[in-house]
């Protein structure tokens, strides 16, 4: 089954050598990548377009899409919805919803839709820009590849300092009150959200399947599927919106030491080019076929 693969974040550190799979391994499938910045300019772009420019029969565009900015996302769903109906664009065969963010910096950020940043990126962009495109697979179904984290699971992470938890009242996932103090703990605060939010990811892809199994009219073959991508020990996540300890032992810590850590501490620890290979698998089908969950 061949169609058109979505995959947001397409220049991170795991998108970039998966789509060099995807189009080594897959090269019928048209790969549609958003990215945040798309400007010729933005050295992950750049490195986006060199590897696509090794795959010269591949079939690919690249779009600028903000998911902090739920407008956009509604108008690059319609966009992509309005090519598959046109028959300008092969009908979708996977969506991968990769993109992330994360502060252990600074302080709570709330989007222009005046939501929580972290939770908007992680759960809320993604899940409008499925729900929006579901009636576009092909009719072989598909699969919506999502990404939850060992963060979900609380006491897992090492990083934990406070545990991810599901409120009574939904709508604090959104839109939180301040985070507590004195005393400021970004670090602490920052990633309880970023735990929060993959555990959100984990929850909906249960939800969704239950009514993908029940849709009238959608395949039967139609499914989602969560994968922890593992601990990647060369990922730029590391060294983004992170204290300098962090991004200073990811760089002369863990990755030079990733064999003997993953062996002795953290079996999920791996790069970002491996976990790029299971989500691909993962994406075309060909790993866990017809499975969901």
């Amino acid at each position: 089954m061949a169609g058109t693969i979505l995959f947001t974040a397409a220049n991170s550190s795991l998108a970039i050598p998966a789509i060099d799979h995807l189009l080594t391994k897959y090269p019928s499938y048209t790969a549609v990548l958003t990215v945040r910045n798309a400007a010729p300019t933005d050295p992950n772009t750049q490195r986006l377009r060199a590897t696509i420019a090794k795959h010269p029969a591949a079939t690919t565009s690249i779009h600028a899409l903000d998911l902090a900015d739920l407008s956009a996302v509604r108008t690059f769903a319609d966009t992509i919805a309005d090519q598959v109906s046109q028959g300008s664009l092969p009908p979708l065969a996977s969506v991968v919803c990769n993109a992330y963010y994360w502060n252990l910096t600074g302080g709570m950020e709330m989007t222009v839709d005046g939501y929580e940043k972290t939770f908007q990126v992680i759960h809320i962009a993604h899940a409008a820009l499925v729900l929006r495109l579901l009636g576009h697979f092909g009719p072989d179904g598909g699969r919506v590849v999502l990404f939850s984290s060992d963060a979900h699971w609380p006491g897992k992470s090492g990083l934990e300092k406070y545990p991810p938890k599901i409120p009574d009242d939904l709508e604090l996932l959104a839109k939180p009150g301040p985070d507590p103090s004195p005393p400021v703990d970004n670090f602490g605060r920052g990633f309880q959200r970023y735990a929060v939010a993959k555990l959100t990811v984990v929850m909906w892809m249960y939800a969704l399947n239950r009514r993908l199994e029940k849709h009238p009219t959608l395949p039967p073959s139609l499914t989602a599927i969560a994968i922890n991508p593992g601990n990647l020990t060369d990922s730029r996540a590391l060294r983004t919106n992170t204290p300098p300890l962090l991004a200073f032992m990811s760089r002369f810590v863990i990755q030079p030491l990733r064999l003997l850590l993953r062996y002795f501490m953290d079996p999920t620890m791996r790069t970002s080019a491996e976990a790029g290979v299971d989500v691909v698998e993962l994406a075309t089908g060909a790993a866990c076929p017809g499975e969901r969950g």
